[in-house]
């Protein structure tokens, strides 16, 4: 029962120290923080693919950013794709920005939207370049935060999405899973000192990239976010959080959708960290609140504090959500609930298998090992040709 009762308490302690630590942070940035200067020029990379919920609303606030000088460069792997047609639609109703349509692939990863943005990279005019998903809803100062978050440490910054706008009880619950959750996890890491990047929306350097080996390692791994933070920590720089997440509009969401989802997340974290995938068990309310139930059954503590458990995890999550303007309605108590008696099946899922489908593109987590062997194949082949061009230069020498 000792165990049961440390367990408990060390868990709320965690989740009570991790929400103060993050509005903490907030709330002193937000009084800090300053216009960045200078201003430079920027590229807007959007990959697009079908048409999706609320997507012309988060596509046409890529020409409302505040911001004196950057360009557009929507990136669609199929030139029929009915993404395509809007995009060229809101391109002409602003000429004001300068923006392009760049269709077509280049599969050179395991990843379809590396495959797809690649050719934004190269075609990009400007240094920094921010590529964000086209599901997102990016503020008139989007690229402000970002930059304002870049110091001589930092290799990348990144915004995790927020779920905002939920319609039904399938985006509750993932409003309440990337919210106070995922975001809440990643401000967090990241005011320790160790952030991980979200593909959602990430700011880049060219020339720190190019330093790393090129926009193309981040075909490292199946998923680009993952890449990149392996890769930015590798030359001991920092990936960075914009201290106010960017909105995602849900609307209405399949509760089966947001599982699957959340299950390709969860392997994918598990394949590239597995280290830091095991503790995730621990982050929920539902292995902490079974021993408050079975303390209370036992008699050891009152029938009630289980409950009195429950008001407080959850009141500070809520305190959390409110304080960032997230959904925080009573409505989001049921799916905070829902989504911590999910977790445990979650984390014993990805770890009991490695498919996964993104925008009906069939994957699974063993591709990071065949993207390595390709690597490998890769190297050796770029080693043998510079062995065999020295030789020949060699012999074209001793020939004159």
């Amino acid at each position: 029962m000792t165990f049961l009762i440390w367990f408990a308490a060390i868990a709320l302690l965690a989740q009570l120290a991790s929400i103060a630590i993050v509005l903490s942070v907030k709330l002193r940035h937000r009084s800090r923080e300053a216009a960045p200067t200078p201003r430079p020029p920027v590229t807007l990379i959007r990959p697009i693919c079908g048409l999706e919920n609320n997507l012309e609303r988060c596509l046409a606030s890529s020409f409302r950013l505040d911001w004196p000088t950057y360009e557009i460069l929507f990136c669609v792997a199929r030139a029929d794709d009915p993404a395509a047609a809007l995009a060229r639609r809101l391109m002409a109703e602003h000429p004001d920005v300068p923006s392009t349509l760049l269709v077509g692939e280049d599969p050179f990863s395991a990843n379809p939207k590396l495959n797809n943005v690649v050719k934004g990279w190269r075609s990009a005019r400007h240094d920094w370049i921010v590529m964000t998903d086209s599901n997102v809803l990016m503020p008139a100062d989007t690229i402000e935060r970002m930059i304002a978050r870049w110091d001589s440490g930092t290799g990348l910054v990144c915004s995790p999405p927020v779920g905002t706008e939920p319609e039904n009880a399938g985006a509750l619950l993932e409003s309440a899973w990337l919210n106070s959750f995922q975001a809440r996890w990643q401000l967090f890491a990241d005011a320790c000192g160790f952030g991980f990047a979200q593909g959602k929306s990430m700011l880049f350097n060219r020339h720190v990239m190019t330093q790393l080996g090129g926009f193309e390692r981040l075909g490292d791994e199946v998923a680009e976010d993952a890449a990149a933070t392996l890769l930015i920590r590798t030359a001991d720089l920092k990936v960075r959080i914009v201290h106010e997440p960017f909105p995602q509009p849900l609307g209405k969401r399949d509760i089966a959708a947001v599982w699957k989802r959340q299950l390709r997340w969860a392997r994918l974290r598990r394949a590239s960290f597995p280290l830091y995938f095991l503790p995730e068990i621990l982050t929920g309310a539902a292995l902490p609140t079974a021993a408050m139930i079975a303390l209370a059954a036992t008699g050891t503590l009152p029938l009630l504090a289980p409950l009195a458990y429950l008001a407080a995890w959850y009141g500070a999550e809520v305190l959390l959500a409110r304080g960032y303007g997230w959904p925080s309605s009573w409505r989001i108590l049921p799916a905070m609930l829902a989504r911590d008696l999910l977790l445990p099946a979650l984390f014993v899922a990805a770890w009991f298998g490695s498919g996964f489908e993104w925008r009906g593109n069939a994957m699974t987590v063993a591709d990071n090992d065949n993207s390595r062997s390709a690597r490998i194949r890769e190297a050796v082949v770029r080693t043998r040709n510079k062995a065999r061009e020295k030789a020949r230069a060699l012999v074209a020498a001793r020939s004159h």
